[in-house]
């Protein structure tokens, strides 16, 4: 099975200027692209884009949520990548039996009589 490593960063809030790109949307398509670009040459994958919640204190005392919008990448975990093998069968020992399942099914009382025997009250007001 492969395991993988994951890296969570800002999206970019700006387009970036480039000759050619005149509106805000091709701008902002430029540096996106250029960021996904940089994480692809160094072996990460885009998995997806999130807006996650984030607490901000505000004033003294106060705190807002705002939106943070993050890229989620992953990449093969290195040296940890493993090809998917034969599963080892479960085997109870001795001392392990089986469990039993459980019983549904109304409440059981105590038998009349199996109480611990009580002895005589005595008050609290007599002297002794």
């Amino acid at each position: 099975m492969q395991r993988y490593e994951y890296k969570v960063i800002p999206a970019p809030k700006r387009g970036e200027k480039a000759r050619g790109l005149k509106s805000t949307e091709e701008r902002f398509a430029h540096a996106l692209t250029r960021l996904m670009n940089e994480m692809g040459a160094e072996g990460w994958d885009y998995v997806r884009a999130d807006a996650l919640p984030c607490e901000e204190r505000v004033g003294l005392t106060g705190t807002k949520t705002t939106f943070q919008n993050v890229l989620v990448f992953r990449r093969v975990s290195a040296g940890l990548a493993t090809e998917p093998g034969p599963l080892a069968p479960l085997r109870l020992t001795a001392e392990q039996p089986p469990a039993a399942p459980p019983r549904l099914g109304p409440a059981e009382a105590p038998l009349p009589g199996a109480a611990p025997a009580v002895g005589p009250a005595k008050s609290g007001l007599a002297a002794e």
